[in-house]
């Protein structure tokens, strides 16, 4: 734990250490995401009602299916389908907004920026919730089929990944000017108490 403190007090801002711990607290938000999207079809997987019209064209059955499927009503996809990955997808990358704000930028978290994360992340949810559904119904009729959900989960987090790292580094827990600098300064003093 020693060892950890004081490679964030040294490398703290540095780019590549944010990555490395923004990495890190992804796999807790994985882990999270992997067990909520294996364990909320269990209650989900009953629920019937169709998706809105306005969905329908993002959930496909015949993109998402091959043959008969209990997530499809008259034609149309329910929300036992689309609920488990998007709740999953949500619950998990909220969490990840908090850890990351405290441990990995360190910053200060604004209502507008959250606004703006919640907007952008239902947005990313929803394409990743379509895609992990594509990827899980391919895999469905295969030789990976126990191991479909996971994967397709998998897939939709590195694709989030991608999106929300630049997102939360560059825009969301951004610092000042003003505070880099003094910041750099305080690294300054650290690293020649160091040598």
């Amino acid at each position: 734990m020693r060892f950890w403190k004081r490679l964030d007090e040294r490398y703290g801002d540095r780019a590549l250490w944010q990555f490395i711990k923004f990495n890190l607290v992804s796999l807790s938000i994985t882990l999270l995401q992997l067990l909520l999207a294996n364990l909320l079809p269990l209650l989900f997987d009953g629920v019937s009602a169709k998706l809105p019209t306005l969905l329908r064209p993002v959930f496909d059955p015949e993109r998402l299916f091959e043959g008969e499927s209990i997530y499809v009503q008259d034609g149309v996809v329910t929300w036992g389908y689309v609920l488990p990955f998007f709740l999953s997808n949500y619950l998990a990358n909220l969490y990840g907004y908090f850890m990351n704000m405290k441990t990995t930028f360190r910053g200060v978290g604004r209502r507008g920026g959250l606004v703006a994360y919640l907007v952008i992340l239902t947005g990313l949810i929803l394409f990743t919730t379509w895609l992990q559904g594509f990827i899980a119904a391919k895999l469905m009729g295969g030789a990976l089929a126990s191991l479909a959900r996971t994967i397709a989960a998998l897939c939709a987090g590195l694709v989030q990944m991608a999106v929300l790292f630049p997102l939360e580094k560059f825009v969301l827990f951004r610092k000042g000017e003003e505070s880099g600098a003094a910041e750099g300064h305080e690294r300054s003093k650290t690293d020649e108490k160091t040598n």
